[in-house]
């Protein structure tokens, strides 16, 4: 193929955060939110990288990839390309132009669009192939190498296997996954704090370190358990004096979203949006108090749309400490919550929140 256009989603996840690097269960749903890269091939060994929203970055030489951050935005791209060589694909000199109208530093997962969109074109280029799984484990990798932020895998797997519609029900560990129906008479709304996440990525990092300490105290008493996904609030409560805080706090939060991740897929299976509203309510609460990644714009957000009709629930959505909060709506309200929302999120904040519609779309494709 000599030119090809690869078309990623970003993604929101209904319910299940930070418990994709513990193994856990997460929901999220791909959204109507792309990330575009335009592929064309040229001589050479070359690959050129250019977007509207970065500064131009410095080519790349495909036969002497970079094994470690450049310090920029291309480090994605540079980590998808060291892993596709690392699979055995040949790569194509080539020229990228990538365009997105996922917005940045809100929590929708553009990072992951972008690995996936390159790496789609650039097998598209190449004329190889690989499953789904392997390019959503590829470029998990390509982030935590050439990022530093130690992700779990849920990102990129949404964004390459969402369907219209529904969210994903998925097991992080096994990688099995099933697509629920959301209630047709809801819709998602996502609506935006306006606070870039600038702090997220190191204390991302500090969560997953807190985590897998937990780990370590906790198999003291329970060998079998290799993450907080093994451990049930039983066990947890029978160890409680020896985690010391936050740990404790932190690992309550993990097994405690597990089980409402999973109560949310039956509320699902039974179209039950009242069911699935209230977990969501629960879900915003834990990540507060126990995990603390909140923030008061996000709180502030949160309550305002708890205060408006036909509202099932709300909550904060991605790392944490600004971003989007998540909203399930009854369909005839979005007009009046959105309203609702603006008014008292500025009145409250004086900031201007910002709202996208939250439907899940199908996931990338390649043209």
């Amino acid at each position: 193929m000599e030119r090809c256009e690869a078309r990623s989603p970003g993604r929101v996840n209904l319910i299940g955060e930070h418990t994709d690097y513990n193994d856990g269960f997460v929901m999220p749903a791909a959204i109507g939110y792309f990330t575009s890269v335009s592929a064309a091939r040229r001589t050479g060994r070359r690959l050129t990288l250019a977007s509207e929203g970065f500064p131009p970055a410095a080519p790349i030489e495909l036969d002497r990839l970079p094994r470690k951050p450049r310090g920029d935005w291309s480090d994605y791209a540079c980590g998808v390309l060291a892993e596709l060589e690392d699979a055995g694909v040949r790569l194509a000199a080539a020229d990228l132009r990538v365009t997105s109208t996922i917005p940045p530093g809100a929590g929708l997962s553009s990072s992951a669009a972008f690995e996936v969109a390159v790496a789609l074109a650039m097998l598209a280029l190449a004329g190889a192939q690989l499953d789904r799984v392997a390019i959503a484990e590829l470029a998990q990798r390509a982030e935590c190498t050439f990022a530093g932020a130690r992700v779990g895998i849920m990102d990129q797997f949404a964004v390459l296997f969402g369907r219209a519609g529904h969210a994903i029900l998925l097991d992080t560990r096994t990688l099995r996954h099933e697509l629920l129906a959301l209630p047709p008479h809801t819709r998602v709304v996502i609506c935006n704090t306006g606070v870039r996440r600038a702090l997220a990525a190191a204390a991302y990092n500090e969560r997953r370190e807190q985590c897998e300490a937990a780990v370590a105290v906790l198999r003291r008493h329970f060998p079998g358990i290799s993450a907080l996904r093994d451990v049930s609030m039983t066990q947890l409560e029978a160890c409680e004096r020896e985690l010391p805080d936050p740990l404790l706090r932190r690992a309550r939060h993990v097994v405690a979203e597990n089980a409402r991740v999973l109560d949310a897929a039956a509320a699902l299976r039974r179209a039950d949006a009242a069911a699935l509203g209230a977990l969501m309510n629960a879900s915003h609460e834990s990540l507060r108090d126990d995990y603390e990644v909140s923030c008061a714009e996000l709180d502030a957000m949160v309550a305002i749309a708890r205060g408006a009709g036909g509202v099932y629930g709300a909550r904060m959505t991605g790392g944490g400490f600004g971003g989007c909060t998540v909203n399930l709506v009854e369909a005839s309200a979005v007009g009046p919550f959105c309203a609702l929302v603006a008014a008292e999120y500025r009145r409250a904040t004086g900031r201007d929140a910002a709202f996208y519609d939250g439907t899940p779309v199908d996931a990338a494709s390649v043209a």
